[in-house]
Parts: C-alpha cells; structure tokens; sequence
C-alpha cells in the first residue's frame, strides 16, 4: 500500500481561525496545511458520549489521531478496524479511521489536492511523498 504523511488530528473545544464545517461528522476542522507542524484542529459541534468500553470510537474523541493520505482507500482498509466511515467530509475525497496499533489512523483518498474545503493551499505547499 502506498502512503504519505498528511496530518496529525486534535479535538479542541476552542474555535480556530480558518475553520471549515464537516456535516457528515458535525465538526469544524482546520487546515492542516497551514499549519506549521501540519496539526488538524477538530471541533465537534457537540462533544459525542461514548463509553470507554467502545475503545476506538472512544480514542477518536479524546486522543490525537494521526493522518495518511493513500491511492487506495479499500486497500488500505482491508482487514482492518474500522471505527469511522468511510465518508466524503466535503468534496476532497474518502475518509476513514481505524485502530491500528493502540492508536486511530486516519486515510484519506483525495479527489483533488488543489485546496482544503475551499481553501486555497498555502504558498509553497507541497504534498509529501508516496513510500510503499
């Protein structure tokens, strides 16, 4: 499978500059592009009550997620466990966490990479690379 590092994921329940609005999941997100460290703010419209014992759903809402970009979404999923979509967040492509390894993984599977939900890229931005 083949994929590149796109962003690390925290839920905050403090507004961000630059926020754009996800329905499918009801939570504002940032663009990690412009972020120096390439950090995701999420901020749910409603924090979700989850019990521990669903312990992914649960991570998903209280730990930082780490992001992937992949050619292959399914392939990436295969024999994995799902514990969030697969869903389009707003036109930029499939979307889907799992936990792998103790923590949540998100892959995304762009549609385009011209710009995060309308936003214009920041200057010089360039994704990373593909590795196998």
């Amino acid at each position: 499978m083949k994929k590149a590092f796109d962003h690390i994921g925290i839920v905050s329940m403090e507004p961000h500059a630059g926020e754009s609005w996800v329905e499918f999941s009801k939570v504002w997100v940032t663009n990690p592009r412009s972020h120096p460290q390439r950090i995701e703010y999420i901020r749910p419209k409603e924090m979700p009550e989850v019990p521990p014992g669903q312990v992914g759903l649960w991570k998903l809402w209280h730990w930082p997620h780490v992001a992937y970009r992949v050619e292959d979404l399914r392939e990436a999923i295969r024999g994995e466990e799902v514990i969030f979509g697969p869903f389009d967040p707003g036109g930029i492509g499939e979307v889907v966490f799992i936990l792998k390894d103790g923590i949540v993984v998100e892959y995304l599977q762009y549609h385009t990479l011209d710009h995060w939900f309308g936003q214009p890229n920041p200057p010089g931005w360039k994704p990373e690379p593909y590795s196998a």
